[in-house]
């Protein structure tokens, strides 16, 4: 009972916390109407996105608010006719100029050296970099507001994170727990006030950034063989001086970041392990969160069947607030939370699997995306 009760509490607090990010301290950017008179340049790393990178080409061309806007494409060596789509979608467009990448030196993986690529050949007139994928459809304003907000939290690199689109049953178990894990264990208030680089979170799919301070923080060169290159940058900012900020972009954003469970699996693959660190410190926090989330339900059946009905209904209490958590976490960040939310103990376990998976691999030098290894 008190082993129950303890687990309890546990959960409570962790679903409070939740709850005060998402009410207090999450920035949510403006979606209507904004103008920001500064020069900002949009990059746009693409490598074999021709299936995909039309929606948000055309969304970047019907940008508004931002008068002096320029979009730098680099195609890091497609295959499938990228470029071509580029053209076609550009037409004579003058705000937008593609270049052509090459390969990454010995050192560098292949997304940070697109992304530098981007930011050594853009106009040093513009003073803001905004970084976008592939895969992000962004609003009418979603520039500017970023910017707007960039400027307003006094920030050197905000990350608006995107509304992460699910369709399939692996979307919808996996996705939404980008969000909801650093909802709940990030205190956003100390990370934007805090120098600590650890204290840091980013996403890469939408990335604004203060030109000064980028270059400041060594840009992307600093972060040359980084797997995950977006929360790196965002610790070369802290350790520059620089200060970070994380707003729901859900208003601004959309993405799809994996059309199939084979795509999500390995995308997961290769960053899970990078995530975590040392096997030992993986080990520790899955294990914490399996016994968080996936054990209460579990003791609650079990205290049912050996005619413990208190046990049983503290353990589901502590499941039901696990799940409200969840719920918290989706409706702050403009997901879907009915009724994948009461599936969060099983979301819970194939995270577990999958960063098993990531280090399986990871040991075997076999982590790979886009058809080049991953180190």
């Amino acid at each position: 009972m008190t082993a129950v009760l303890v687990l309890l509490l546990a959960v409570a607090a962790l679903t409070v916390h939740t709850w005060v990010n998402a009410t207090r301290w999450l920035r949510r950017p403006a979606d209507g109407p904004v103008e920001v008179a500064e020069p900002v340049a949009v990059l746009l790393p693409l490598r074999d996105e021709a299936d995909r990178v039309e929606p948000c080409l055309r969304a970047l061309l019907a940008q508004r608010g931002v008068p002096r806007l320029r979009i730098v494409v680099l195609d890091d060596g497609s295959t499938d006719g990228t470029a071509d789509v580029v053209r076609a979608v550009a037409g004579d467009d003058e705000r937008l100029t593609l270049l052509t990448g090459v390969a990454p030196p010995p050192g560098w993986l292949g997304k940070p050296y697109a992304c530098w690529q981007l930011a050594s050949r853009t106009d040093p007139a513009a003073t803001v970099l905004a970084f976008v994928d592939a895969d992000v459809v962004l609003s009418p304003y979603a520039v500017a507001a970023a910017v707007a907000e960039l400027r307003a939290a006094r920030a050197t690199l905000l990350s608006p994170y995107p509304k992460i689109l699910v369709r399939t049953v692996a979307d919808r178990l996996v996705q939404p727990l980008l969000q909801w894990l650093w909802l709940t264990f990030l205190p956003l208030r100390a990370m934007e006030r805090s120098p600590r680089p650890s204290l840091a979170a980013a996403g890469g799919q939408f990335l604004v950034v203060d030109r000064a301070g980028y270059l400041r923080a060594g840009g992307h060169a600093a972060v040359a063989d980084k797997v995950l290159e977006d929360i790196e940058l965002a610790r070369a900012v802290k350790r520059s001086g620089g200060r970070i900020a994380l707003a729901d972009g859900s208003r601004l954003a959309a993405c799809r970041m994996y059309e199939t469970w084979p795509q999500l699996r390995d995308g997961y693959a290769k960053s899970l392990s990078a995530i975590f660190g040392h096997p030992v410190a993986a080990a520790v926090v899955v294990a914490l969160l399996l016994l968080l989330y996936p054990a209460p339900p579990l003791i609650a059946l079990a205290a049912l069947l050996a005619g413990a009905p208190a046990v049983a209904a503290l353990a589901a209490l502590a499941y039901l607030v696990g799940v409200a958590g969840r719920v918290v976490s989706a409706r702050a960040t403009g997901g879907r939370w009915w009724p994948d939310a009461l599936t969060h103990p099983v979301s819970v376990v194939v995270l577990g699997w999958l960063t098993l998976r990531s280090y399986h691999l990871r040991k075997r030098h076999r982590l790979s995306w886009r058809g080049r290894p991953v180190s």
